[in-house]
């Protein structure tokens, strides 16, 4: 790492980031609201958002900064294994073109905001939507801390902030003003702002990885040697480099398909979902969304590029954005940390937002004030907003990074228990809604206690996502094997409680809602009177 700071790099970084605050500030006039006192408007962006909008938006919360330090730093430190965040994007897209407009349709009816709204709504239970509510945030508070983390971690390279031995506000001065604007037109625009600036976020690391995937190759000597390097590097550790040891397999199969099933169980990811104004437009971004996975192949790739340049650093995040501050020359180094400190601030205000909105909708309004008006949960989920992200921040200011990662992980595990409600209820009312909250509990408690004790060898307790499989004895993704218990639980129950004739709650769905677009006859969002005329 440079001992001083890399000045070129630090000014362009400078340049696009004001770039992207000054638009932030101005998305709250585009797509203007006809009342903004709406948490359709703030929230969801008043569901105006066409294909083009969502797949950026999309691509915005899916694709983070974390993203493209973590995925290729994994490569990086364990090898092939890392590569396991490839087949599961290409798993995720399926998945959800079955579920996904089924759900944008029966919230767009009803005008549900968040998935417990829908849970609440099909399965007539306050206690079961609490549940999913509390999962989202408590998920999503540490991957808004990853997010820092990748601001941080790009920061560190620039040589901003001192060593350190420096004073900690001064080190940490340059994260604290980036959480600041971030919180500021978040608060301001809503979901707008990150929608409008991950047009710019998605074009810088589109051109920067275009970019590295041909330049740094060539001044490597081709990727002959690329590969060449990195099968020397993990033959002598014996670590299975560019082929996942045997042993690692079912761990590699199980995370890719236990990621897959939650990607889109996370809040921000139905937030973005429901800001689209059709059902069609959700069909056509499940078509073109794949082409991030081959962005995500591409930038993979780099972790074996930062072994044959020789790249050496302690922590595996600062790999890659050390290997662009030694191979791109200092103007084009800046546009590429730009691109991954963009990369944070979109998905950190989707999911800052996405919180604020279960908090909103579905412990303020179901638990402390049931009558609130729709400015008064406005309000509130703007103030939430500013919570989760100090939150955040204190989270990365506070605790050992790998912390944070781990954490992260845990809050995989956890919101995959959400599957069977959310995704299950799309497509059946079998389910009791106390076996699912039986079944959500069991799937928490094992999954929590499992990965607790992980050990790694900086950790004593979370160290992993990965464990011993009862019954099969092979390694695999502790969450996957938490959702089959989770599902065995509820199936189980369901059956006893049906046939103890045990009451289960009213659905105030119907089969049509499940089919319906915004251009059907009668199709409308069923919003409280105030806010009916801004439903688009």
């Amino acid at each position: 790492m440079n001992d001083g700071v890399n000045g070129v790099a630090l000014a362009v970084f400078i340049i696009f980031f004001l770039a992207v605050t000054v638009m932030g500030f101005l998305a709250s006039r585009w797509r203007k609201a006809e009342n903004e006192h709406s948490l359709d408007e703030w929230g969801l962006g008043g569901r105006s958002f066409g294909t083009w909008v969502t797949w950026f938006l999309l691509g915005g919360d899916l694709y983070t900064a974390y993203t493209f330090v973590a995925v290729p730093a994994a490569i990086y430190a364990a090898g092939a294994a890392g590569f396991f965040a490839v087949p599961y994007t290409i798993l995720v897209y399926p998945l959800i073109f079955t579920f996904l407009p089924r759900l944008w349709s029966v919230s767009h009816k009803h005008g549900y905001v968040t998935t417990s709204d829908f849970v609440r709504g099909r399965f007539g239970s306050k206690g079961l939507s609490l549940a999913v509510a509390v999962t989202g945030i408590l998920a999503t508070m540490p991957y808004i801390a990853l997010q820092l983390v990748g601001i941080q971690a790009v920061l560190d390279v620039m040589g901003v902030g001192g060593g350190e031995n420096t004073n900690w506000f001064v080190k940490d001065l340059p994260l604290l003003i980036a959480f600041g604007v971030l919180a500021a037109y978040t608060y301001s625009s809503g979901l707008r702002a990150p929608a409008l600036i991950a047009f710019v976020k998605d074009t810088l690391i589109y051109i920067v990885i275009a970019v590295a995937i041909i330049y740094i190759p060539i001044k490597l000597g081709g990727f002959d040697d690329v590969f060449g390097a990195a099968s020397e590097k993990y033959t002598a550790a014996k670590a299975g480099g560019l082929v996942p040891l045997e042993a690692g397999q079912w761990t590699y199969a199980t995370l890719a398909l236990g990621s897959a099933l939650a990607l889109f169980m996370y809040p921000h990811s139905i937030t973005a979902t429901l800001s689209s104004r059709s059902r069609e437009v959700i069909r056509r971004n499940t078509t073109i969304l794949p082409l991030y996975s081959l962005m995500l192949g591409l930038l993979a790739l780099l972790g074996f590029m930062a072994i044959a340049a020789g790249v050496k650093v302690t922590n595996p995040q600062l790999a890659i954005p050390q290997l662009f501050e030694d191979m791109f020359p200092d103007w084009f180094a800046g546009v590429a940390f730009a691109a991954i400190g963009i990369g944070a601030l979109v998905p950190a205000a989707i999911m800052s937002i996405a919180a604020a909105n279960l908090f909103t909708r579905n412990i303020y309004k179901d638990f402390i004030k049931p009558d609130a008006t729709p400015a008064q949960e406005t309000k509130v989920s703007k103030l939430v907003s500013l919570l989760v992200k100090v939150g955040a921040l204190v989270f990365v200011l506070t605790m050992d990074k790998t912390v944070a990662i781990n954490f992260q992980l845990l809050g995989g595990i956890w919101i995959l228990q959400t599957f069977p409600a959310l995704v299950g209820g799309l497509f059946t009312r079998w389910f009791h809604r106390w076996a699912l909250l039986a079944g959500w509990a069991v799937g928490m408690i094992y999954g929590t206690v499992a990965a607790y004790g992980v050990a790694s060898p900086t950790q004593k307790h979370f160290g992993g996502s990965a464990k011993e499989i009862p019954g099969i004895g092979e390694i695999g993704y502790i969450g996957l094997t938490a959702f089959v218990l989770n599902v065995v639980v509820t199936v189980v129950l369901t059956f006893a409680l049906k046939a103890a004739n045990v009451p289960d709650g009213v659905d105030e769905t119907s089969p049509e809602d499940y089919t319906a677009d915004a251009g059907d006859p009668g199709v409308q969002v069923e919003l409280p009177p105030a806010t009916a005329g801004t439903a688009h």
